[in-house]
């Protein structure tokens, strides 16, 4: 990914350290630390505050494809694993937050039949019960042409990569949730087929819209909420503690799925787009009807079975969830139907 332009002292600091080499960084990788450290102390909102998120999204990029011409040495370094941790702890504890306040209640498990049933049937209800307004239904209906860009622009910061993020937590489980992340994987993956990658699909849908696919070829234009939405499964995928929040929000995320992404290719094909921009949707709509059962009973369920002390962080990572994506979708109404564009910046042409 190229490198994006630093948003405050603290990305600002990280990049700068970047570009130099591991080992002639020891003395501002510990002024870094004390940065970090102070800024936290005083910041009231991590999940929007631009500078903390893309700092976290840059250290967790490391761990993906990599920042052009950073040293690939850097993806360990003890004294950035420490930042890192640093940003991570605040971050997590508004997520726990904001996950116990999108939802009004949580329903119990069902004393009554084999536990993942009853796992599925609290998510599905969960899943039901978000009722915040529609951006779906917006594109559907109402969004122009430029807000179907902002709209793909806002989502490339996830889809180009897609799955990645779930990926990392396959080694961390055994048994019934393995092969059913596995399996959700594999179609995510486009069946070994690289052109029918969910990403491969989504590339082309910006292209159809004269958007640049390189992945992260608009960092610099979302807004915080945005990275913090990727951030947040970049947390729960590369912290095995943090397992079941990964195997929690992928359920949600494949049960809130099949509807809107009919939605989303009806609003493309008002605009007179074919299959060929819309197949990214379409294939969603089929997929994540299967995916939601596999996600919501093998995998959710499956490792609430196995280790049931995870339930709780299950339940976490499908409201935090469902969390997020309420503040990125009242962002983005709130500047559309003001008027506004809902980037940081104009809305860019392609590469």
């Amino acid at each position: 990914m190229q490198i994006p332009e630093p948003r405050g002292p603290i990305s600002a600091a990280l990049l700068a350290i970047l570009a130099s080499r591991p080992t002639e960084a020891e003395a501002v990788l510990t002024e870094l630390q004390a940065l970090v450290t102070a800024n936290l102390a005083e910041a009231e909102d991590v999940i929007g505050d631009d500078d903390l998120q893309l700092a976290l999204f840059c250290l967790y990029e490391l761990h993906y494809g990599g920042l052009d011409g950073v040293d690939d040495g850097w993806e360990w370094h003890p004294g950035l694993i420490t930042v890192r941790r640093l940003l991570e702890r605040p971050f997590e504890q508004d997520l726990r937050h904001a996950a116990t306040t999108a939802v009004a209640e949580v329903p119990p498990v069902p004393a009554a039949g084999p536990v993942s049933d009853g796992v599925a049937t609290v998510l599905f209800a969960l899943a039901a019960a978000d009722t915040g307004p529609s951006l779906s239904k917006f594109v559907a209906k109402k969004a122009t042409l430029d807000q179907l860009r902002e709209f793909l622009i806002h989502k490339s910061i996830y889809q180009l990569k897609e799955a990645d993020p779930h990926t990392w937590a396959i080694p961390r489980l055994t048994g019934r949730a393995k092969a059913a992340l596995v399996e959700i994987q594999a179609d995510e993956y486009g069946g070994g087929r690289a052109d029918r990658m969910h990403s491969a699909l989504f590339g082309r849908t910006m292209r159809a819209l004269g958007l640049d696919d390189r992945y992260g070829a608009y960092v610099d234009t979302v807004p915080a909420i945005a990275l913090a939405s990727v951030n947040m499964m970049s947390l729960f995928g590369l912290n095995r503690r943090l397992r079941g929040a990964i195997a929690g929000h992928l359920a949600m995320y494949e049960m809130t799925s099949s509807r809107p992404n009919q939605m989303y290719g009806n609003g493309f094909r008002r605009h007179n787009f074919d299959a060929a921009a819309t197949a990214y949707f379409d294939e969603h709509v089929e997929a994540d009807a299967v995916h939601e059962q596999i996600a919501g009973r093998d995998l959710a369920g499956g490792l609430v079975e196995a280790e049931p002390d995870l339930l709780p962080d299950v339940l976490f990572g499908a409201t935090a969830a469902i969390a997020l994506d309420a503040r990125l979708t009242l962002h983005i109404m709130d500047t559309w139907e003001n008027g506004l564009p809902s980037l940081r910046t104009g809305l860019p042409t392609a590469a």
